[in-house]
Order: structure tokens, then sequence, then C-alpha cells
């Protein structure tokens, strides 16, 4: 996971391999996800279907 504080871009590698970039995710959603003790539970309930994304890879 990368966070791009400029562009409040989010960048999420899944375990598949797969690299997505999230548009205009706050500071705070992005540490939240850093901090979490599930990335998998908070990605679902705070970032999926919640901001735009597109695969980079």
């Amino acid at each position: 996971m990368v966070y791009h504080p400029a562009e409040h871009s989010l960048d999420i590698e899944f375990v598949t391999g797969r690299l997505y970039r999230y548009a205009d995710v706050p500071a705070r959603v992005a540490e939240g996800m850093r901090t979490a003790r599930s990335k998998g539970g908070y990605f679902n309930r705070c970032i999926r279907d919640h901001f735009r994304y597109r695969r980079l890879n």
C-alpha cells in the first residue's frame, strides 16, 4: 500500500498481484488502512465501493 498525499491517491496491491489506484482518498482513510488489523475488512468497509479506481497492471 502506498499513499500519494499530493494526489490523494492510494495504491493497493492485492494477494493476486493486481495493483489498483484509488482516487480522492482522504489521508485519514489511507492511515486507517495502514493501521488496520484486518486489511481486507477495512478495505471492504471503507474503500471498496467508495472511491473510483483503475487497475495499474
